[in-house]
């Protein structure tokens, strides 16, 4: 039987838990527009929803931010044919904090657009699509991605640039395997 006082358990218990942390750390937020909070795509920059969705791959346990006045502004998630008709009736979920956060926890087409009338007909609108295998795209009105350049836009700004968040890779699962098998072996020899 195992002494659950003893360091070995103790030790184990925190490497089982150090391999948990790895895992969770692996899901990103990210503000929806960058530098550019939730808004109507100013005419300085009108592909603004475009260019975020080109440049940001998501994924399942990532969360999107919306930022935007509150008294001004809203979020809301709405079906497909909604999206496309700008039709702001029955929405699936309003967001109107001025914060609001919208985590993805499942595969599937995500729909959003302002709750302010107009706002949708003037392209404050994101659809992000997370397919089966974990990586996403990210999709904006008027704008096919195919018409977009290869470069991320340049944002100058008083604090210097702001960094890429990594990409999941092959790389990052093996590290999570590789941190079980170490687990389990440590566990074999323990007990």
């Amino acid at each position: 039987m195992v002494d659950l006082r003893s360091p070995r358990f103790l030790f184990l218990c925190a490497f089982q838990f150090l391999v948990l942390v790895q895992i969770q750390v692996s899901c990103y937020q990210y503000k929806v527009g960058d530098l550019d909070a939730w808004g109507i795509p100013t005419s300085a920059n009108p592909q603004v929803y475009t260019y975020w969705s080109k440049y940001h791959t998501l994924k399942i346990w990532d969360s999107l931010l919306f930022l935007y006045p509150p008294s001004q502004d809203s979020v809301i998630q709405v079906t497909r044919e909604n999206y496309k008709s700008c039709n702001l009736t029955d929405p699936i979920l309003y967001m109107n904090n001025g914060n609001s956060l919208f985590n993805i926890t499942t595969y599937g087409d995500f729909y959003f657009t302002s709750g302010v009338p107009g706002h949708c007909q003037k392209n404050q609108k994101l659809h992000v699509s997370v397919p089966g295998n974990g990586s996403a795209s990210a999709y904006s009105p008027s704008y096919g991605p195919g018409a977009l350049p290869d470069t991320a836009p340049s944002y100058p700004t008083v604090f210097g640039s702001i960094p890429l968040p990594p990409s999941s890779s092959p790389t990052d699962r093996f590290s999570i395997l590789l941190s079980f098998i170490i687990g389990s072996a440590i566990w074999a020899i323990i007990m």
